[in-house]
C-alpha cells in the first residue's frame, strides 16, 4: 500500500459527494452524456462551495465507462479545477445482485482501474440493491422496505469471494478498498461488517462506517457509540452524515430527519476521536439528502475541519 502523508485539520482530505446533484437533467440529458461544459457547470459549484476535493460518486456520473479520451478530459476538467479525487465510490451495483452480479464485478474492477487514473488512494463498494417501488414512492426511502441480501450461506460466500477478488486487484495498484455499512446487507450491523471484513482477510479491505445509514432506519438499531467502537480498528474511506432521531418508546414511534453532522444524534467529535485512536487516516466524503444537500456538505466539510488534530499525529 502506498504510505500517506501525514494529516491534520489542514490538509485532511475531506471530499463532495455528488448525491445532491441527478443523473439525469431536467432536460433528459444524462450527466453520463454531456459534454465538459455541463460538467464544468456542476464542478463549478462544488468549487464555489470551498471544496479543494471530489469524490464523483457513480450516482452522478460513471466516470469508469467512460471511453479513455473522455475519462482525460473529465481528470483534465477537475484538475484545472483545483479539485483532486481521493477516492471513488460506487452506489447500488452490487456484486451479488441476482441479474447484474457479474457485470457489476467486472464493472468495479474497472472502477478500481478508474480510481488509479484518477490519482486516488481508495474506492468504496457497497452490497445494497437498486430501490424498491414501495421506496422510490417515499419522501424518504429509507422508510420504505428496500432490497436485502438474502439469508444464505452460499451467497455470503460469493459476497465474501467476489469482494476479497476486488480487493486483491486494488491491492496490487496501491487502494484501500472500503465496504459501506448498509441496512438489510452483509454489512447491515457493526458486528456483520467486522464478521464479513475479518471473512476476506486482507489487510487493504476495511469498513465504510456509514452509521448514518443505520441510525435514520425507523426501527430500533445499536447506539451509535457502540457501533463506532466495534468497526473502528477496521475503518477506511469513511462516509459521513448525521440525522435527528426520535424514539417514543410508549407507541413505539421512531422518526428521522437528515440534519447537519455537528447536531445529529451521533456526536461526531466522539466517533472521530475513537476513530483517530485506532489509527484510522483515511479521507471523509461528506453527504446528505434533502435540501441544498451541496451546502449542508459544506457545513459539515467546516465541522470535521474544527475538530480534527491541530497536528498531525
Amino acid at each position: 500500500m502506498t504510505s500517506k502523508p501525514p494529516f491534520d485539520r489542514g490538509n485532511w482530505p475531506i471530499a463532495a459527494a455528488m448525491i445532491p446533484f441527478p443523473s439525469t437533467l431536467p432536460d433528459g440529458t444524462l450527466v453520463q452524456e454531456q459534454g465538459v461544459e455541463g460538467w464544468a457547470a456542476t464542478l463549478a459549484e462544488v468549487v464555489d462551495a470551498g471544496f479543494t476535493e471530489l469524490d464523483p460518486t457513480d450516482s452522478w456520473l460513471r466516470v469508469a465507462d467512460l471511453t479513455p479520451s473522455r475519462r482525460r478530459e473529465f481528470f483534465a476538467l477537475t484538475k484545472s479545477l483545483g479539485l483532486t479525487i481521493p477516492a471513488i465510490s460506487t452506489s447500488r451495483r452490487s456484486v451479488i445482485d441476482p441479474e447484474h452480479g457479474e457485470a457489476y464485478l467486472a464493472y468495479c474492477h474497472r472502477v478500481i482501474d478508474t480510481a488509479v487514473e484518477a490519482g486516488a488512494g481508495a474506492v468504496c463498494f457497497g452490497l445494497f440493491g437498486p430501490f424498491s417501488d414501495a421506496q422510490k414512492q417515499s419522501l424518504w426511502f429509507w422508510t420504505a422496505p428496500g432490497v436485502k441480501n438474502p439469508d444464505d450461506p452460499e451467497m455470503w460466500k460469493l459476497a465474501v469471494a467476489r469482494l476479497r477478488d476486488l480487493g486483491r486487484h486494488a491491492a496490487e495498484v496501491g487502494l484501500e478498498l472500503s465496504l459501506e455499512m448498509y441496512e438489510d446487507t452483509y454489512l447491515g450491523t457493526a458486528d456483520d461488517a467486522v464478521r464479513f471484513v475479518r471473512e476476506i482477510d486482507l489487510p487493504n479491505v476495511g469498513i465504510c462506517a456509514d452509521i448514518g445509514n443505520l441510525i435514520r432506519l425507523h426501527r430500533p438499531v445499536e447506539h451509535w457509540r457502540t457501533m463506532i467502537e466495534k468497526v473502528a480498528p477496521y475503518m477506511k474511506y469513511w462516509h459521513v452524515k448525521n440525522y435527528l432521531r426520535m424514539e417514543d418508546p410508549r407507541t413505539g414511534t421512531i422518526v428521522t430527519h437528515p440534519i447537519s453532522m455537528e447536531l445529529g444524534w451521533i456526536n461526531y467529535r466522539e466517533a472521530i476521536k475513537i476513530a483517530l485512536a485506532h489509527g484510522f487516516k483515511s479521507a471523509f466524503l461528506v453527504e446528505h439528502y434533502g435540501g441544498d444537500g451541496l451546502t449542508a456538505c459544506a457545513t459539515n466539510r467546516e465541522y470535521i475541519r474544527r475538530i480534527l488534530p491541530r497536528r498531525a499525529g
